[in-house]
Parts: C-alpha cells; sequence; structure tokens
C-alpha cells in the first residue's frame, strides 16, 4: 500500500474532543491515518471515499466514523461550492477499560471495536442526528461534552450500519470475550488459503457441527462460511494492491478454488470486481509520501 501520510491532529491532552468545523470543503487533504478517533460528517458533496481497502463513491452526504491508525480520505470533485465537512476527533484514552465494560456501555465498547473498519451510517441516521452534529459546533463547556456523549451512544444504538473495510486489511478483529472463538479465528487466520471444513473448526472447540455454527454466528454476527470470505477478500484486497501477481494468482493464493468464485464473492463483498479495485488503487498509490 505504500507509505501513507500520518496526520499530526490539533487535539491536545487536556481535551475531551475536537470539533472542526470546514465549510467551502476542498478535499485536498491525502490518504492519511492518525491514533485518534474520527467521525467525519460530509454534506453538499460527492465523490469517492477511501477507508482502509473500501474505495466507494458518496453522494451529497456521508457520516462515518473511523478507528485508530485506520487510512481515510474523502475525495469530493468540488462540484459544490457549500461543501462542507464537520470532522469530530477523540482519543482513545477518553474511555477507559473499566468504563467500556460496564453494560450502559456495552453499545458504545461495540461501536468502537467495530470503528477499526469504518462504519458508515444510514441516510436515516443522518437525517436524525445532523442538526445535533451542525449545533455541536456553536457548543462549549460541558454541556458540550454530555451532548457529544449522547451522540456517540444515539450512533451507537442506530440501525443498519455498514463496515467498510475488510477486517484483515486493517489488521483488526472484532473482540470476542469468547475463548473458543478466538482459537477458531487464530485457526482460520493460518489456513485461510485451503479449503476449512466446518467439522475441523467444531473439533476444535469440541462442539458438533450444528451447536457450533450457532455459536459462531451469535458472537461473530457472520457465518462461518462468510467469515472466511471476509478473511479471504481482505487479504486480496491488499496483494490487489501491494502485488504484481495476477489476479488469478492472487485468487488462488487467497484460497478461491477458480477465478470466477473470486470474481463472485470480491463483487460481493467490495461492490466492485478484482479487476476494477486494483484499477482503483491509484487513488491511495498517487497520495504515496
Amino acid at each position: 500500500m505504500g507509505i501513507i501520510e500520518r496526520e499530526i491532529t490539533p487535539i491536545k491532552v487536556e481535551d475531551f474532543f475536537i470539533v472542526l468545523n470546514n465549510y467551502h470543503a476542498k478535499f485536498d487533504f491525502p490518504v492519511h491515518y492518525h491514533p485518534e478517533f474520527e467521525l467525519n460528517f460530509v454534506f453538499n458533496s460527492n465523490g469517492k471515499r477511501i477507508i482502509g481497502d473500501s474505495i466507494l463513491e458518496y453522494n451529497n452526504s456521508d457520516l462515518v466514523l473511523v478507528g485508530p491508525n485506520t487510512p481515510h480520505a474523502w475525495m469530493g470533485n468540488n462540484n459544490h461550492d457549500d461543501a462542507r465537512v464537520i470532522t469530530i476527533q477523540f482519543q482513545q484514552s477518553l474511555f477507559s477499560e473499566e468504563t467500556l465494560n460496564r453494560k450502559l456501555m456495552t453499545p458504545i465498547r461495540e461501536m468502537i471495536d467495530k470503528s477499526y473498519r469504518g462504519i458508515l451510517f444510514s441516510l436515516e441516521t443522518q437525517e436524525a442526528i445532523s442538526d445535533r452534529i451542525m449545533h455541536l459546533c456553536d457548543k462549549s463547556g460541558f454541556d458540550s461534552f454530555l451532548e457529544f456523549l449522547s451522540i456517540l451512544y444515539d450512533l451507537s444504538i442506530s440501525r443498519n450500519q455498514t463496515l467498510l473495510s475488510s477486517a484483515s486489511f486493517v489488521n483488526k478483529f472484532e473482540s470476542s470475550k469468547s475463548k473458543r472463538i478466538k482459537v477458531v479465528s487464530d485457526f482460520i487466520q493460518q489456513n485461510f488459503k485451503r479449503n476449512i471444513k466446518l467439522k475441523e473448526a467444531a473439533d476444535l472447540v469440541n462442539m458438533s457441527e450444528t451447536a457450533f455454527s450457532h455459536y459462531f454466528k451469535r458472537h461473530t454476527h457472520r457465518s462461518f462460511t462468510e467469515y472466511i470470505h471476509d478473511i479471504r477478500v481482505g487479504n486480496a484486497a491488499r496483494l490487489l494492491i501491494e502485488s504484481e501477481d495476477s489476479i488469478a494468482e492472487i485468487g488462488y493464493e487467497c484460497g478461491f478454488n477458480n477465478l470466477s468464485n473470486f470474481n463472485r464473492i470480491f463483487r460481493k463483498k467490495k461492490g466492485c470486481t478484482p479487476r476494477e479495485f486494483k484499477n482503483n488503487q491509484e487513488l491511495i498509490s498517487k497520495y504515496k509520501v
């Protein structure tokens, strides 16, 4: 992927969070990363959004939470003079582990865990919360912090969230308290290049195939097969950017048994074919430092 620019954000140690209000946005900041969380609200604009290995178009408005050190950028077409971006940044240390482990904080903890892949919030959520985000720019003091927490909570319980980047691309996997899931996920990471049978995974944790299948989906929110597909597609996306190998070679290297299967599953996960994705990677590579 090359060297992506590391941004030094203006947030200070004593800040709970900061709000950056950018009118007439030019979208000229390159693909970058930083150790802070970032909630980015873009409106009156259209273009392409890059989050990890996700390169997708957005139209008119966009609301995404990006986790620490995940490469990201918005590339607006600059067709709208009134394009505006409100960026809210907060540090990883804002919430202690003890705070996040309290029951009331469960939705926020789960949202933070997923944010490393980038979370796109639905248009319905954007419409419901847009005024509050804009008014946050005008608030100050403790009231602003309370409203910020309220916004985070409402986002965390909102419906129809979409994870953007592949988990394996950003090297961050959904956390789970289950030791069984950890054992199986490690096994999949080590063996995704070959055909993995459900029985193999079930035997690892001494469960029947049926019981394991239900257990795995309850903890990962995906079927066993879908989980493997996510790992394979994430690794394929990385190779499509970094490697000079052919698309067919990359598909076989990542566990797909034929090119048509690779194309079908990749398109389902990424919304484009591997070749289209490889062509789009120029949007990233042209911003190498």
